[in-house]
Formats: structure tokens, C-alpha cells, sequence
């Protein structure tokens, strides 16, 4: 083949191209996902007995394992699914633990976390097993929904092991709108009154342990 076949050749390759490149994207255009968080909410807790404080060891919490991802479960009369095009910024389970931690921390009570490897004496193991954490749309698929948010909390003494206490939080708040924007600050209302009660019934828990 001559050069200058070759360079019209080559020619008409690359207009070829540049044609095509005006009616085909390369990457195809989609829609952004929105990515949302909780578990920033103040939370109130129940001011607990006087005394000296005491350091509870909370070990890794479970999740329901449809829920633990960064995607956000709903349920409507037994029929599961997630939200399309909305994410949690970080799995639930992820943002949950942190919640959790800020909880204690900006609790004035006597109970303090302790992580692990940290040097410092546990009074109380604390366990918590999320076991619900959806939107119900308990009036229908077009109505606002409810987020429930059910915890089991045990704890457990350190030194020996012994149960000190095992019991179910539950809330239960109405969204303001069937919108993603409206159902998020459900999630953050919900968890918030559930760690208020897990902080307050901890801190009623350490007195006998901790003298």
C-alpha cells in the first residue's frame, strides 16, 4: 500500500471517529446518588445516681445484616427493598458504632467507654445487637413512613462475667414526607433516642459495680 493511501486511510479512520465520539459518551450519563448520614443528633439522657465514675467495655456491635450496608432498607407489609439513588455515607453499622461512641462521650453520667487496648479498668462489658433498622411504610408505599430503630443492650460484669442487665429499646418516629430528605431525620431522631436510653439505663447500671 502506497503512503499516501495509507495517510487517506488513516484520514478517513480518525473522522470516523470524531464523528462518533459527537452521538456516544463514554461514560454514560446516570444520575448521582445521594449520600446521607446519621447519628449526629443531640442526644438526652436520663441523669444517673451520683458517684464515681466507671469505664464499661463495649464490645464490636451486631447488625441485622439487610441493613449494615451504606444502602437504606424499606419495608411494606413483608416486601423488603432499598431506596434507590440514596446511600449512607458509610455503612449503617459504621456510622452506628460512631454514634454510639459520641454518645458516651458527650454524656455527662458516669459511665466511660473504654476502647480496646486502651489501659484503663472495665467495670462493665456492654453489647449491643441492632435488630431492626428500617422505614416502615406502615400506611401504605405513597405514605410518609416510620423508621424503627430496635436495639438489645447486655451487660455484663467483667470480672466475673456476670449479667447485669439485658433489655429492648425501641423508637418509632413518623417521617415528615415520603422523601429521602424527610425520612434521613427520622434516622437521626430514631437512633438518637435509643442511645439516650442505652447511655441512661448503662449509667443506673454502675453503681453496684463500681464501689
Amino acid at each position: 500500500m502506497s503512503p499516501v493511501r495509507s495517510i487517506a486511510r488513516l484520514t478517513a479512520v480518525a473522522a470516523l471517529a470524531i464523528g462518533l465520539s459527537a452521538c456516544i459518551s463514554v461514560f454514560p450519563k446516570t444520575k448521582p446518588v445521594g449520600l446521607y448520614r446519621f447519628g449526629e443528633a443531640e442526644i438526652s439522657a436520663t441523669k444517673g445516681p451520683p458517684g464515681a465514675m466507671f469505664g464499661v467495655l463495649k464490645s464490636p456491635s451486631t447488625f441485622t445484616r439487610a441493613a449494615a450496608s451504606d444502602r437504606i432498607l424499606t419495608s411494606n407489609q413483608g416486601q423488603v427493598a432499598y431506596i434507590a439513588d440514596a446511600r449512607w455515607v458509610s455503612p449503617a453499622f459504621v456510622l452506628f458504632e460512631e454514634a454510639v461512641a459520641r454518645a458516651f462521650e458527650n454524656d455527662p453520667g458516669r459511665a466511660r467507654l473504654i476502647g480496646r487496648g486502651e489501659v484503663a479498668k472495665a467495670d462493665l462489658v456492654l453489647r449491643l445487637e441492632v435488630r431492626t433498622f428500617e422505614t416502615d411504610y406502615v400506611d401504605g408505599p405513597k405514605a410518609a413512613p416510620e423508621v424503627v430503630v430496635r436495639v438489645r443492650g447486655v451487660l455484663n460484669r467483667n470480672s466475673d462475667r456476670v449479667l447485669v442487665g439485658d433489655q429492648v429499646f425501641e423508637a418509632r418516629v413518623k417521617a415528615a414526607d415520603n422523601r429521602v430528605s424527610a425520612i434521613v431525620p427520622a434516622y437521626d431522631k430514631a437512633v438518637a433516642q435509643v442511645l439516650g436510653e442505652v447511655v441512661a439505663w448503662t449509667n443506673a447500671a454502675g453503681p453496684a459495680i463500681a464501689n
